[in-house]
């Protein structure tokens, strides 16, 4: 196994990328979007994960980029104040632990910037085709020419397109959770000081926690809705959704419903879990959203992308050029710590799973068996 393709430039796919690299494959990475995604939540780093990271040699740049939460208020639909807490947030749960809570934007960045020099990223391009026989996997562009790769990995999260190409339509492997949730950035018009505030009406509410030293909020709106209908992702269309959805809340949705239609950085979808058996099919293997969205709602997503990649590089280290007994042994070791963090999504369908689930969840596998 000397050449490995990477679909997805995100959390599992720049991880894999910089594990593989430190053991000598050449790694090719294509990322449909132009560049780096900005904007998206804050994500958390627990338990086993922050062993990868250290691993990697990055926590201590992780930690360097982590919010500085002080607490979080609880509101009513008027924007009332019924319950504060100075030791927990919803973003991140207890604040007093070692996990670590960053914008995904800046633990990309981490990623991407350590990756490798030789690691190859093109930006604005995805695959269409894959081909694959005994000795490879021979991939069609959108953009670029046609070439061959020992090993395809999918870490192209909920919407994967090698998962299309290799195994099937989207609707097989997908269980949606009955929720919807927007994300944008925004200017702070709160005057947030490091401080939370979750607002929730019946089955609709928002969250909004400031950033970058308290200059910019993330907004995260949150309701139940059916699906959309399979299609072109449109953007203005979303939006109009989000905000027909929301234009019932009171307090500050109306600026904030404002802040949606100016905000560049819009990231809108369905909680989705993922579940696909097997993960592999020959040369091909997915990783992370691709293979086992566990949706936002867990809290697990970015923990499983890197413990994923770190178990997947280490079954192709340890296997050489038997990349069958690879995949085997990466899906062993990871689908018990998959099942036990998706079933956090649903363990309490009106807030977060409890803190005991979490952290069983979180450290649910050893990295050196």
């Amino acid at each position: 196994m000397k050449t490995v393709l990477i679909s997805g430039a995100g959390v599992a796919g720049a991880a894999l990328a910089r594990l593989l690299h430190r053991d000598g494959v050449a790694v090719t990475v294509v990322e449909h979007a132009p560049g780096l995604r900005p904007g998206g939540q804050a994500v958390d780093i627990r338990g086993v994960a922050l062993d990868v990271v250290e691993r990697m040699g990055l926590l201590d740049q992780a930690r360097a980029h982590r919010t500085r939460m002080r607490g979080m208020s609880v509101l009513d639909g008027d924007g009332r104040e019924i319950h504060r807490s100075t030791e927990t947030t919803f973003s991140s749960g207890r604040l007093a632990n070692d996990d670590v809570e960053l914008l995904r934007e800046d633990l990309v960045r981490i990623l991407h910037e350590h990756a490798g020099a030789d690691v190859e990223f093109v930006f604005g391009d995805r695959i269409t085709a894959l081909d694959q026989d005994e000795d490879g996997v021979r991939v069609a562009f959108e953009h670029g020419r046609p070439r061959s790769f020992d090993l395809v990995v999918g870490a192209d999260g909920l919407h994967s397109a090698v998962r299309r190409l290799g195994f099937g339509p989207e609707e097989q492997f997908t269980r949606h959770l009955g929720m919807h949730l927007a994300i944008f950035s925004a200017d702070n018009f709160l005057a947030l000081d490091d401080w939370q505030l979750w607002l929730r009406d019946g089955e609709t509410g928002y969250g909004i926690y400031p950033v970058r030293d308290n200059t910019q909020l993330r907004i995260t709106f949150g309701f139940a809705a059916e699906p959309l209908s399979a299609g072109p992702r449109d953007t203005e269309q979303h939006k109009r959704f989000v905000a027909d959805r929301m234009a019932m809340l009171r307090w500050e949705t109306p600026r904030l419903l404002k802040a949606l239609w100016e905000a560049p950085d819009f990231y809108f979808d369905a909680m989705t879990q993922v579940h696909v058996d097997p993960w592999s099919k020959g040369r091909t293997v997915l990783l992370g959203d691709a293979g086992y969205c566990a949706s936002p709602l867990s809290g697990q997503g970015t923990s499983l992308a890197l413990v994923g990649a770190y178990v997947l590089a280490d079954a192709l280290r340890r296997t050489g050029a038997d990349h069958r007994a690879a995949f085997a042994h990466y899906e062993k070791r990871m689908r018990p710590f998959v099942e036990l963090n998706q079933s956090l999504a649903t363990e309490n369908p009106s807030g977060p799973a409890a803190e005991a689930s979490v952290e069983q969840a979180k450290n649910a596998i050893a990295l050196d068996d």
